[in-house]
This record gives C-alpha cells, structure tokens and sequence, in this order.
C-alpha cells in the first residue's frame, strides 16, 4: 500500500497574501471554481497538471524558528540569479547567500512571512557544469 501527498500546508497569518506571493513565484493557480478571498481562514494554490497543490491555513501564532522543512525551487526559464532578483521583487528576503565562485551553490531566502525556502541553479545551469 502507498499514500501519495496531497497538499503542501504552510501556516501562516495571512493565507490571501501568502497565496499571492507563492503564485507569482511558481506559477500556481488558484481553483476559479473557488477562488481565494481576502480575510479567509485559508487559500489554495494547484500544482497544473498534478493533483498537488499548496494550502495555506491561518494560525495565530507566529513563526519562531527555522523551517524543519522547506521547497527547493529551481528556475526553468531564467538562471538562479535572475530568480533570486525576481523573487526579491514580490516580496521575498535573501536569508543566506551560498553561492559559490565557481557559479555552484543556492540562495535561501524567506517568503513574505519568513518561512525559508531555496533557491537553486536551473536545469541549464547544472548542464553547462
């Protein structure tokens, strides 16, 4: 017997937001049969083509410490450095810079609400190594 993953649940204070934010990062959408609202308990992100999706659901607490888990994105249409830059630009904070002189190596960065995630070289960069 198998069990597959579902959702991905992030917790945070603001689902809405959040949403926003990991949608004009990866590219999720949000069910147009039921949309996210502002002020809701929760927002839904599917993963197209999957029947993954990522589900943000507010909590009152905050974050307190670091992620015990975390996504490690890489780009498919731009180097890691031109995503990292982008990524700054909606919202996201760099946390820890690991990149390497030899062009190896990721970011870590932090979402809106501080919750880490990764950013690595994309498929075209691992190639060209």
């Amino acid at each position: 017997m198998t069990t597959r993953i579902r959702n991905i649940t992030v917790d945070c204070a603001d689902p809405y937001r959040l949403a926003g934010f990991w949608s004009a990062a990866t590219g999720y959408v949000e069910d147009p049969q039921d949309p996210n609202t502002a002020g809701g308990d929760e927002a839904f992100l599917s993963v197209p083509g999957t029947s993954l999706g990522l589900l943000f659901i507010a909590v009152p607490e905050g974050k307190t410490g670091k992620n015990r888990l975390h996504l490690d994105l890489a780009p498919t249409d731009r180097t890691r450095d031109e995503e990292v830059a982008r990524l700054e630009q909606i919202g996201a904070t760099v946390v820890a810079d690991h990149r390497t002189a030899d062009g190896k190596g990721w970011v870590t960065m932090a979402d809106p609400e501080g919750n880490e995630f990764c950013v690595e070289r994309s498929d075209a960069e691992r190639a060209g190594s």
